[in-house]
């Protein structure tokens, strides 16, 4: 077992296929043919010229009357010509008549054209009468027929070798006639998860533990991809039993897959195991890409070891960038597209200089342009994949990008879809359930931005709707004193909200005897703080100003007092979380938060939740659906059905 091994040299994340390739050909391990009932995310081994033309036969586009055009000019409603029937021929018959002067033969939609018929009239333009057709629309030569090659000639190409097999590539190619096709053997990849503290969903979560989410993900992604993926095993963090289980494994797959214990600290074993397999063992430890740094390669008798960092977004972020086109090569992919848009940021971003950085973004529109809003989550995230449409990646030599930059948005779908209503403000429960219940969730986007950065976004045209719960210092007033002190007056309205119950949150029966902003000040309280943004953070730093002024303390002498003042978190929950957990002892949230805990609540203050909405957004047509929920008996029932939830005198009224 070789030492403790940090990352001496990070590499970057452009040069890893060329550092892998030194030691490994990166290209398909064989080739075989399938039938094209089991080629679906297959990959072609070869070009498909076509083995015949298409249509192979000139034919019918309509159900009609196979005529020569020429007989039809001068055709009208009230100057209908007679042609004489001959006969009709079905779909895959071969046509027994020549249609000739002055005759036509009926055809089916598909059918072979007869011999001399040069245009098909529809049936709808004509009348039947005994043996005869009066037509009542002239036709065009070569109107209603598909020509013999019209669609594909014999001979063309029509797929290229290295393209991965899709439902409307398999339907082309049963079109010509190909049964068999020669395509790339497929990747075998193994999933290992490591680490103690993983546990299967589906099993109870002890304090400590987290759910196996990454596995899920790279077998999803990687048969997505067209690899035959399995989860081999979950590994404890034990040397012995990890280098054992893969050992067997290099036996019977071409790549191997971990999850979790791949950086530099005293518990992680894999790049270890991995260099102790064989030669060459490692060959890059860490990549200058936050996140993702602690990503590891390997190559072992020809085989490769990719140890993938455990946080779900680092994961899922190197898999997609880095991991995923040296599948694809190994797959025979030979182009993989990265569908990319361009956006401006809503704000300044700073990252560090000297790695890249790969960051997802959601987008919104403000009519003209896409806005990208990053998805502040932390590499442990396992939701912001799904709020974000694609990334953006910074080079190693930038650490800042502006407000309004235009940046190039690499998508994680095929097409992006610009909805309908888009709310950027306040995070709150409430607001979730009533989308769901008026049904407006599946037209909706909704970023947790916290209030101030919602007015931000509404006032440059980029949500629709900004949820608020903004407290006026000098009014004590909700919200409404905002549209003046934001610029916002003529510009946007307060649709009145309702009200909610906040207040401190602490284990069941106090047992610290915490009911006062006094008593974060004693040394045994450990607090949770809101994010600087936030409503209730606006509250928190109001309510400990006054304290302040009455102990005649600073502001900031006050607050360096308070230990755990600079512990902030997004969500009502996760302030109950790090309660229920143990992690502090008290922190200020929505009474709902509390209950769904089973924690104790101490009410401070009642908010007001308003909605901020553009006036030139008010006949949209979401926005007004929105409204009238506000308004409707809907959010009254849901509202009761929530602890500390009500509605007011007032709800649903315009405040200018």
């Amino acid at each position: 077992m070789s030492g403790r091994k940090l990352f001496h040299k990070l590499s970057s994340i452009d040069d890893v296929i060329s550092k892998l390739s030194k030691y490994l050909e990166l290209k398909p391990k064989g080739i075989e043919y399938v039938n094209l009932d089991e080629a679906l995310n297959r990959v072609l081994a070869e070009d498909i010229y076509s083995p015949l033309d298409y249509p192979p036969f000139d034919r019918s586009e309509v159900d009609g009357y196979a005529v020569r055009a020429e007989d039809t000019y001068g055709a009208d409603e009230e100057h209908p010509i007679r042609l004489k029937l001959i006969g009709s021929v079905e779909v895959g018959q071969v046509p027994k008549y020549e249609v000739t002067k002055g005759t036509a033969v009926e055809v089916a939609t598909g059918a072979l054209i007869p011999k001399g018929a040069n245009a098909v009239i529809m049936e709808e333009y004509t009348h039947k009468v005994g043996n005869e057709v009066l037509v009542h629309r002239y036709v065009a030569p070569g109107e209603n027929i598909a020509l013999t090659s019209s669609d594909i000639s014999m001979g063309d190409l029509i797929l290229r070798k290295g393209t991965k097999l899709e439902p409307y590539h398999i339907a082309l190619l049963a079109g010509l006639g190909v049964r068999r096709v020669k395509v790339y053997k497929k990747v075998k990849v193994a999933i290992f998860s490591t680490g103690n503290e993983v546990v299967k969903p589906g099993e109870p979560l002890k304090l400590g533990m987290i759910y196996d989410s990454n596995s899920y993900y790279l077998i999803s992604a990687l048969r997505k991809l067209g690899a035959e993926a399995e989860f081999a095993a979950h590994l404890p963090d034990n040397y012995d039993l990890m280098l054992k289980e893969l050992s067997k494994a290099l036996d019977k797959y071409d790549v191997i897959i971990t999850s979790g214990g791949t950086s530099a600290g005293i518990g992680d074993l894999t790049y270890r195991v991995f260099d102790s397999l064989g030669n060459p063992g490692v060959v890059i430890h860490g990549l200058k890409v936050k996140p993702g740094k602690p990503t590891v390669f390997a190559v072992v008798n020809d085989k490769l070891l990719i140890g993938m960092p455990g946080f779900p977004l680092s994961c899922t972020m190197v898999f997609h960038k880095v991991v995923r086109p040296i599948i694809a090569r190994l797959l025979g992919i030979e182009v993989i597209d990265e569908i990319s848009v361009k956006a401006v940021l809503p704000y300044r971003l700073r990252v560090g200089k000297g790695r890249s950085w790969l960051i997802p973004v959601s987008l919104v529109s403000d009519g003209k342009k896409l806005i990208a809003y990053p998805v502040t989550f932390s590499s442990g995230s396992i939701a912001a994949l799904t709020y974000a449409d694609g990334y953006i990646y910074v080079s190693e030599d930038k650490e800042l990008l502006m407000e309004d930059e235009e940046v190039n948005v690499y998508l994680f779908k095929d097409s992006i879809k610009i909805p309908e209503l888009t709310i950027i403000g306040s995070h709150d429960i409430a607001l979730w359930r009533i989308l769901v219940r008026s049904g407006l969730i599946t037209r909706s986007k909704i970023l947790h931005t916290g209030s101030l950065r919602g007015w931000y976004a509404v006032k440059n045209g980029e949500a629709d709707i900004a949820p608020t719960h903004l407290l006026d210092e000098e009014t004590g007033e909700y919200n409404i004193p905002f549209l003046s002190k934001m610029g916002l007056k003529g510009v946007a309205v307060i649709i009145r909200g309702y009200k909610r119950r906040i207040g401190f949150i602490v284990a069941k029966g106090n047992p610290k005897g915490i009911y006062t902003f006094k008593d974060l000040l004693r040394s045994d309280v450990i607090f949770v703080n809101r994010v600087k943004g936030s409503g209730i953070r606006v509250f928190i730093d109001l309510q400990l100003k006054k304290l302040s002024e009455q102990l005649g303390l600073k502001f900031s002498d006050l607050t360096s007092k308070i230990n755990g003042y600079n512990y902030e978190v997004k969500t009502h929950t996760a302030v109950a979380a790090a309660v229920a957990q143990g992690r502090a002892d008290v922190g200020i949230a929505a009474e709902i938060a509390a209950r769904m805990y089973d924690l104790e609540f101490i009410p401070l203050a009642t908010e007001i939740v308003d909605f901020l909405v553009r006036r030139d957004r008010l006949a949209k047509k979401s926005v007004a659906e929105f409204i009238n929920i506000i308004r409707s008996d809907i959010v009254k029932e849901l509202l009761n059905e929530l602890p500390g939830y009500e509605t007011l005198k007032d709800t649903g009224k315009i405040f200018e």
